[in-house]
């Protein structure tokens, strides 16, 4: 049906436009508050670019896992697919409410051959792992992070827990039947393949790396834009981290907008000041959005054809 398939190009293409368009606009306006931040900013071109391939260094190595946990499903998946199918989901963040990115994932695995079942597997995993990985790093490095209000402290630890939890459920066969049990009997649902226990802890293991990336990069940022704001990598790893779960936590803010910012200056306001602190959440937002959007906007330009050799 070629006037279906033009049509179904054409929603592809308005939806690949919102998108964008959404992240624009996060990006535009944090980009005007930072401008109106009274700081005396000192730019260093190399350090901000170096903060950026450390992100999408990041990114490489994130999708590589998911790709392998897909894979461990027996499904069929390229780097180049499973590249495109992260960055192009993760814009679905900047949409109001926190199940975009997950069905946006889900969605793109189906359209290059994952089954359904896998599809939605994996989708869920992306987030749990990033979720229960983050939770221990934080654990880890920053057991008595001060600034935290305790609201968004137990919600976290409640989201993490639930997080490693349901990892383990999906390694589990025998949970995973337990569940099949109980689905409704009037529908036909395609069997639940349990992911391997040592997939999933590799996987789990490049999660806790990324976040690692990530404290780096906004090290090597705050130097770019800062270079007086002293700021060890380990204050930097838990401060984003924790900032960027408890964003995830608040359904009505996409992206975390505003909420991210706000644990930025709780968390930073003692070692750097208030002003410091609020200049680096406002500095983080627009650089991070940057390269969301160059990690993703090339894959929505370039088309990727169905079936190609894997």
């Amino acid at each position: 049906m070629p006037e279906r398939r033009t049509w179904w190009r054409v929603v592809q293409g308005a939806g690949a436009v919102v998108l964008v368009a959404l992240a624009v606009r996060s990006l535009s306006r944090n980009w005007t508050a930072l401008q109106g931040q009274s700081i005396s900013w000192r730019i260093d071109p190399l350090w901000i670019a170096l903060s950026v391939l450390i992100t999408w260094a990041a990114y490489a190595v994130l999708i590589e896992a998911w790709r392998r946990v897909v894979v461990s499903l027996r499904q069929r998946l390229g780097y180049w697919d499973a590249a495109r199918i992260t960055m192009v989901s993760n814009l679905g963040k900047y949409v109001p409410g926190k199940v975009w990115a997950i069905a946006g994932a889900a969605y793109l695995a189906q359209q290059v051959g994952v089954t359904k079942t896998a599809a939605v597997a994996s989708a869920v995993v992306l987030q749990a792992l990033a979720l229960a990985s983050g939770v221990i790093l934080i654990a880890i490095l920053a057991p008595g992070l001060q600034g935290v209000p305790s609201g968004y402290l137990i919600g976290g630890v409640v989201l993490g827990a639930a997080a490693i939890a349901g990892v383990a459920v999906l390694c589990s066969r025998r949970a995973l039947e337990a569940i099949q049990r109980r689905l409704p009997a009037s529908i036909s649902w395609p069997r639940l393949e349990p992911i391997p226990p040592g997939v999933m802890l590799a996987a789990l293991g490049v999660n806790a790396l990324a976040w690692s990336a990530y404290g780096l990069a906004f090290v090597a940022l705050a130097r770019g834009v800062l270079p007086g704001a002293s700021l060890p990598w380990t204050l930097a790893t838990s401060v984003f981290t924790t900032s960027y779960l408890i964003g995830l936590l608040v359904a009505f803010a996409p992206g975390g907008l505003g909420v991210r910012e706000s644990m930025f200056v709780l968390l930073l306001g003692g070692p750097l000041g208030v002003k410091l602190a609020g200049a680096l959440a406002l500095a983080t937002r627009v650089t991070l959005t940057i390269a969301e959007l160059g990690a993703a906007v090339p894959f929505l330009l370039i088309r990727t054809s169905r079936g190609a050799p894997r």
